[in-house]
């Protein structure tokens, strides 16, 4: 599996197996933020919410399969389940909803947060949840959780690997706190950011020894 981030909660998951690929999964492609929509192509697309900045579905090349909300999906092998939540900690009555999205696909599951508002996740949320290999959560604050309540619900979720999202980045129009105050609140004061993450089942930490993986969009 290959990860890219173009910023914000935008992100490619390019799924393989003997070096084929099985299928390009893109999540929350963004309009005129600031920052530069990269050329992605998309089997499946995904939408965690309708703002602009998560919704800009032109922008992906190819004829996708597109998922805007909850529900359990199966697309050319790769498992979806779409989650109900909300984008504030008042039940959706400052931002509305968002959809929380599990990805399983080459023995290992993914789960997208979105612009989750919700200082903590519910006992139902979490069930539905299960077991998370790779977390992708935003850490920015203003319009999502911010870098002390991301810790408190990657304590819920117990993720193998974190991949930091929703914030502060070179050229984003939206103001938002730096990836530095979560990285401090984590522990972890310098992390070097890669291009891309290419990870395996077999490659991931093991339980209780999680790992945190800085993109560069």
């Amino acid at each position: 599996m290959k990860i890219t981030w173009a910023g914000q909660s935008c992100f490619q998951i390019s799924a393989s197996s003997n070096k084929e690929v099985l299928a390009n999964i893109v999540i929350d492609p963004f309009s005129d933020i600031g920052l530069k929509m990269p050329n992605f192509d998309a089997d499946i697309l995904l939408s965690t919410h309708g703002h602009e900045d998560h919704n800009n579905f032109k922008a992906v090349k190819g004829n996708p399969f597109l998922i805007e909300g909850s529900g359990e999906y199966e697309v050319k092998g790769v498992f979806i389940k779409g989650i109900d939540s909300f984008h504030d900690d008042n039940e959706g009555k400052e931002r509305g909803k968002n959809t929380i999205y599990t990805i399983e696909v080459e023995d290992m599951k993914v789960c997208h947060l979105g612009d989750i508002g919700q200082k903590q996740l519910t006992d139902d949320q979490l069930e539905k949840i299960g077991h998370v290999d790779i977390l992708m959560i935003p850490v920015g604050g203003v319009y999502t959780i911010d870098s002390s309540e991301a810790q408190k619900i990657i304590g819920q979720i117990e993720p193998k690997v974190v991949i930091p999202m929703h914030y502060e980045v070179s050229g984003l129009k939206i103001k938002l706190d730096n990836v530095s105050k979560f990285l401090k609140a984590s522990g972890r004061n310098s992390i070097e950011p890669i291009d891309k993450f290419t990870v395996k089942a077999s490659t991931l930490p093991k339980e209780r020894d999680m790992d945190i993986v800085l993109l560069k969009p």
